[in-house]
Order: structure tokens, then C-alpha cells, then sequence
């Protein structure tokens, strides 16, 4: 009996913590994962259930047909290529960040996307493929400041495709706290990473 109390209140106890995540805590430090993950476009899916498809995909092709995996490495880059030539890109107004803030990352954002051959899609009446919202947040501690932020890549009809998230961490400038104490470099850091994941998430959409 006492073996079955003590599973009984170890089973409340895992119930209890995962109840406790919640939408808000995206833009939290230890919500942010180390690599970005992919989101499958399920209204109202939990971005924690997204790697599990991708991951189990990934592993019978690795083990089953080795060969198989070779032929499509040799023909990506072209097939990757034809997709990024296709892609209109929208970058919607940031959330959470300051101006002064935002106004480097927007910039460095269209720099980095006519490197990587990415059309943005402007006021000409060009029609996006994929628009990008970006959210964002600050945290100080200490001399540093770190950004946090999670970029969703939406399809023209509003239905979410990817997901990609991270921070950054930098010396504080201005002797500021928040969006004061964040430096142009590293909001441009951030541009690049961004459009360099967007970009190899392209890629292997071109299966």
C-alpha cells in the first residue's frame, strides 16, 4: 500500500508540472531551445510536440537507406536555390522591441536576405510567400543584457510553418537596463542568424 501512495502523489506531482506550461512563457530563458525547431503549421499545436515528428523521420531514413540520403545531398543546393528564388519574404512590424531597437534589426534583416538571394516583399504589389513576426524581450543581469527573441514564419493565409527562437547576450551599453542597454551590433547579430535560419529551413523544403 505504501508503494502505491507514493506512485499515486509521484503521479500528481508530474500532472501538476505540466499543467504549469504556458503560451506566455515563450519568450522565458529556459523556453528557448539551443537550435531552432520546426513548427508544423496545427492551429493551437504546442511548439514542445513539434520536434518529435521531424526527429522520428529523421532517424529511419539515416538507418534504412543510407544510399538513399546520398542522391538528394548532390541535388539540393539547385533544388534550394529554385525554392529562395520563388521566396517573397514579408517582415511584419517587431513586437517588444524599442524603436532604436528595431530600427538596426529591420535594416540588417533586408542586407542579410539580399545576400542569401531572398526577395522582400515590398509595396510594389509583390505577394509574399512567407511572412516573418518577430517577438521580442530583454533581461539584464549584471553588465550584461541579453535579447530574447522567437521569429514565427506564417504562410499568406495565416497558418504557422516554422518556428525559429533564440537570445543573445552582450555587454550592456549606456549604462542602461532593457532596450537602452542593447546595442545596434547585437540586434544585427540577430538579423543574420535569423535570415541564415530561415534560409536553411527553405532548403529542406525543397524534398
Amino acid at each position: 500500500m505504501r508503494r502505491s501512495h507514493a506512485t499515486t502523489v509521484s503521479l500528481l506531482a508530474a500532472l501538476t508540472l505540466a499543467a504549469c506550461t504556458n503560451a506566455k512563457d515563450v519568450l522565458e530563458p529556459s523556453a528557448i531551445a539551443p537550435q531552432s525547431t520546426q513548427a508544423v503549421a496545427t492551429p493551437g499545436s504546442g511548439t514542445a510536440a513539434t520536434p518529435t515528428a521531424p526527429a522520428a523521420t529523421a532517424q529511419p531514413s539515416a538507418t534504412t537507406q543510407p544510399s538513399a540520403t546520398a542522391q538528394p545531398a548532390t541535388e539540393l543546393p539547385a533544388k534550394s536555390a529554385a525554392v529562395i528564388a520563388r521566396t517573397r519574404l514579408q517582415v511584419a512590424p517587431i513586437v517588444g522591441a524599442s524603436v532604436e531597437a528595431a530600427t538596426p534589426l529591420t535594416a540588417q534583416l533586408q542586407t542579410r536576405a539580399k545576400q542569401r538571394g531572398i526577395t522582400l516583399a515590398g509595396s510594389a504589389g509583390q505577394t509574399p510567400t512567407h511572412v516573418l513576426k518577430g517577438y521580442f524581450s530583454t533581461m539584464s543581469e549584471g553588465k550584461d543584457t541579453t535579447v530574447i527573441y522567437v521569429w514565427d514564419v506564417y504562410d499568406p493565409a495565416g497558418n504557422r510553418l516554422h518556428r525559429i527562437n533564440g537570445q543573445q547576450k552582450a555587454p550592456s551599453v549606456n549604462d542602461g537596463e532593457g532596450w537602452a542597454a542593447v546595442a545596434p551590433e547585437t540586434m544585427q547579430s540577430i538579423a543574420d542568424q535569423t535570415i541564415d535560419q530561415f534560409a536553411t529551413w527553405l532548403g529542406g523544403q525543397a524534398g
